[in-house]
């Protein structure tokens, strides 16, 4: 068992690597992932959340009635900042309805589930990024499509209710299995949870494979389009988390809950938006790639961050101790 959680540290700890390099054999070799199907992204995902829902308690839930002004703080900025930038980024590139699609799903989903991993690596509020990550996805089926459809209503059709069944079997069912479980089979679950961040790790992987290799052809004959799409994911990303620790520092909360609120902001479930265009707009084949961009993207750029954060508060703590000597 010890080499296993060896393993499984290596993986968790090396992801965005993993996943890069699986992303670029997917694209220059795509039919080595033929196998993944992108019909098997939906329930790929569902792995991801089942395995989310292991690791929640009901204590969890706790926070969002023991401190509600701040889950409804990085509730609402969740899903009014990402989508607003989305949509800015859309108008600003110009960007074609395909491209749209994928850039808006991104904005449009819940929190990712590596936030609270990076938020705690951070040094960050970690029970209030559990907390705003469990109210944006439970809200998920209700503004996703919505806000998809308010924003990109015109350019293409959408599908309010389809979308919404599609992300409560893709995401709320498969979370209350994993809570259910754990909730009955807790020595169960204890065991094993030391793999789970691995083993989602292992099919956010597989979904990237099975996005990218589908459509390796379009994005090889448009290299510029995908470096168009690398550059709107990227700004996406980094704009969400500047508007989310500047939110924070607007409203005066501590350190530690501006890196939370930041982190949650920035971070997507970017999975799930590549799984709702190959689900819903499977005309659209360019419409999954901002997603599975974002998924390899967020885990690099979250572990940098995080970092980065960890040092500068680390350095702040030092200078003020220094201080009052």
């Amino acid at each position: 068992m010890q080499t296993i959680e060896k393993i499984c540290q290596y993986i968790a700890k090396y992801m965005a690597v993993i996943v890069l390099g699986v992303a670029a054999i997917a694209l220059w070799q795509p039919q080595i992932f033929t196998w993944i199907k992108p019909t098997s992204i939906n329930y790929l995902l569902g792995v991801v959340m089942f395995g989310m829902g292991l690791t929640l308690k009901t204590d969890d839930f706790k926070i969002v009635f023991s401190r509600p002004k701040e889950v409804l703080i990085g509730f609402v900025a969740q899903f009014t900042l990402m989508p607003l930038i989305a949509f800015l980024l859309i108008k600003i590139f110009m960007l074609n309805p395909e491209l749209a699609i994928g850039v808006m799903l991104v904005g449009t989903c819940p929190g990712g589930t590596a936030s609270n991993v990076i938020t705690y690596i951070a040094k960050g509020d970690v029970a209030l990024s559990v907390g705003m990550t469990i109210v944006s996805t439970i809200f998920a089926p209700f503004l996703t499509p919505l806000f998809t459809k308010i924003y990109i209503g015109e350019i293409v059709d959408v599908n309010v209710l389809d979308m919404f069944f599609s992300i409560v079997k893709v995401v709320l069912i498969p979370i209350v299995l994993g809570l259910v479980v754990n909730k009955f089979f807790e020595k169960f679950t204890q065991r094993i949870v030391k793999i789970l961040p691995a083993v989602s790790s292992l099919v956010i992987v597989a979904i990237v494979a099975a996005v990218v290799s589908a459509s390796s052809e379009k994005l090889l004959n448009a290299l510029s389009t995908s470096t168009l799409i690398v550059l709107v994911v990227i700004l996406h990303n980094l704009c969400g988390y500047a508007a989310g620790y500047g939110v924070g520092k607007l409203l005066k909360l501590q350190a530690p809950k501006c890196r939370a609120l930041s982190i949650e902001v920035g971070m997507q479930n970017s999975g799930l938006a590549a799984g709702l265009a190959a689900a819903h707009f499977a005309q659209y084949p360019l419409a999954t790639i901002p997603g599975a961009v974002f998924s390899t993207w967020h885990n690099i750029s979250g572990a940098i961050y995080a970092a980065w954060l960890r040092r500068r508060g680390e350095k702040q703590k030092f200078s003020s101790g220094h201080e009052s000597l």
